[in-house]
Order: C-alpha cells, then sequence, then structure tokens
C-alpha cells in the first residue's frame, strides 16, 4: 500500500523510490524499514543501514519484515554445499599462466607484482567502474552510522 496509508512505527520492505517504478529498498532476507514522520508529500523512512530518507508518499511498500530472518547466520560449511548452490570454484589469477590471466606466471610462487586486476586487465580494487549517478543526496536527512 502506499506510504500516506500505512500508520507511523511500523516496519515495512519492498519499498520504491519513485511512484509506480517498483521495490528498490530493503528487499533482502530479515530486513525491514520503520517509517518514521511525515511531511507534506515526503514520509521519513528509517533503513536497516541507519539512513533516514525522504521517500514520497505515493510509492508503495509491503507492511511488515521479509521474512528467512536466519539467513545471515547460515553456515555452509563445505565446498561441496556451495557447489550445490551453483557456485563453480574460484582460482586466483597468480597460480594461472601468463596467457590466461595479466598475473599469471613467473618462476615458483609469485605475488604478481603489478596492480590486482580482472583476467581482462581492468582495475580490481579501488577504482570505479561505474558511470555517473544521479544525486539523490538531497533525499537523505541522516547518513547511515
Amino acid at each position: 500500500m502506499p506510504l500516506s496509508e500505512i500508520p507511523l512505527g511500523v516496519p515495512v520492505h519492498n519499498i520504491e523510490l519513485y511512484p509506480g517504478r517498483g521495490a528498490q529498498l530493503v528487499r533482502g532476507a530479515g530486513m525491514g524499514a520503520q517509517i518514521m514522520a511525515r511531511e507534506g508529500r515526503f514520509a521519513h523512512v528509517r533503513l536497516p543501514s541507519g539512513e533516514i530518507r525522504m521517500v514520497d508518499t505515493r510509492c508503495y511498500a509491503t507492511v511488515g519484515q521479509v521474512g528467512n530472518l536466519d539467513h545471515e547466520n547460515v553456515v555452509l560449511g563445505k565446498a561441496g554445499r556451495k557447489r550445490w548452490l551453483g557456485w563453480r570454484p574460484t582460482v586466483r589469477g597468480v597460480a594461472m599462466n601468463p596467457i590466461d590471466h595479466p598475473m599469471g606466471g613467473g618462476e615458483g610462487r609469485s605475488s604478481g607484482g603489478g596492480h590486482p586486476v580482472s583476467p581482462w586487465g581492468k582495475l580490481a580494487k579501488g577504482k570505479k567502474t561505474r558511470g555517473k549517478r544521479k544525486p539523490s543526496s538531497r533525499f537523505i536527512m541522516q547518513r547511515r552510522k
């Protein structure tokens, strides 16, 4: 239901950021946000990260908390259980041959030498790879702690 119809203090999830765009916030297992207040056409929502954000009251949300609360506590226990979930083994670049990876090769065990990169040579740590995003900071009332 729209945020304008949900009582204050009630936990919600599956929150839209823009009316009609579909849920974008608070969708993970066990997550829940809280409607703190309403001011004009905006509701103040406290997200699981602790951030308080203004969201249009015409945006829809689902009342309640997402299920599967213990998801983060599950220990897989062995490589085989990870395989059952469809994950394949991860091989380090430095363990490969130079033909297979930019960080491969070297006599004996070598630690790469260059900056960590993907198999296609893109920097792997710290370099921003996404395009510029539209600023939404004017809707953030309090940053996450």
